[in-house]
């Protein structure tokens, strides 16, 4: 279990990291995020002899699944770290804290599978929630949106996918890399790049992105295969709570009453998810 509070604890701190590279632009934090993602995570195939998996992830079928998802890696990682720096980690608060409920609503639109009314309601309440914040601010988070549906889509493609986590994570990464070093060539060509150029504490964030972003997923992979998916679903919230406490407390972002009120819609259906599907759980325990 400390393993995945550590997982959890990490994500939610990430936006300090991100905020410490304000001086340079989304797109080129991101290039580097991916190719220095990809230089760490071989490393580690290479140490845990996973090669032969990496290879079966080349295959046609399961390539074309990687190349959607590194879609919408690639998508989700840049509005993250772009909504950071723009001053809205509250709002990416409020993505990942809808994120399962929009993982849910996926689940029945595309996998056939039946929701009890339990979730119907909570997907409704989160709804009222996105609708209430959009009339009270005069503005679609999009932010929030496009993080919650980018990582959902990516969570259903990940769940067709043949290949594990980390071989995975790297064909994805793959893929990005070629556009990634072409946006960096033209960026030092320009000389507009920052690494080498914008002080060593930059160089050396820019550098350790790849370990800022791997870490987690590698404790979080190791949790999940000794902790219980009703635990990994309670603590998953630890991340977005801390990204709102960031947000508010250190930056301070505002989060007045209209905000307040849509969280506190979202809080509630996330409450009703887990009590419903704990009581489930005990129940079907019982009958056993």
């Amino acid at each position: 279990m400390w393993l995945a509070v550590a997982a959890y604890g990490l994500w939610g701190v990430l936006p300090v990291y991100w905020k410490a590279l304000h001086r340079v632009p989304a797109p080129e934090i991101l290039a580097h995020r991916i190719v220095w993602s990809l230089v760490f995570l071989l490393a580690l195939v290479g140490a845990r002899r996973e090669w032969q998996a990496l290879q079966a992830g080349l295959r046609t079928r399961g390539l074309r699944v990687s190349m959607a998802a590194a879609a919408l890696l690639a998508v989700n990682w840049l509005t993250y770290i772009w909504a950071v720096n723009a001053g809205r980690i509250v709002e990416t608060s409020l993505g990942y804290f809808i994120n399962p409920l929009v993982s849910v609503a996926l689940g029945v639109a595309v996998l056939g599978e039946r929701l009890r009314r339990a979730q119907v309601l909570c997907i409704l309440l989160a709804a009222v929630a996105v609708v209430w914040l959009t009339a009270r601010e005069r503005a679609v988070p999009w932010v929030a949106l496009v993080l919650a549906g980018s990582f959902a889509v990516y969570g259903l493609l990940k769940k067709k996918a043949c290949l594990p986590a980390l071989p995975g994570l790297v064909v994805e990464t793959a893929l990005l890399v070629v556009p990634a070093l072409g946006f960096w060539a033209a960026r030092e060509a320009a000389g507009r790049a920052a690494f080498g150029h914008a002080g060593a504490g930059i160089t050396l964030l820019l550098l350790f992105t790849g370990v800022a972003t791997a870490l987690p997923l590698l404790l979080f992979a190791a949790a999940a295969r000794q902790v219980s998916l009703t635990t990994l679903g309670l603590l998953q919230y630890l991340a977005p709570s801390l990204q709102l406490l960031l947000g508010v407390a250190v930056y301070g972002e505002p989060f007045g009453r209209d905000r307040a009120g849509a969280f506190a819609l979202i809080w509630g259906a996330l409450a009703l998810y887990w009590l419903e599907g704990w009581w489930r759980v005990r129940q079907g325990s019982r009958s056993v």
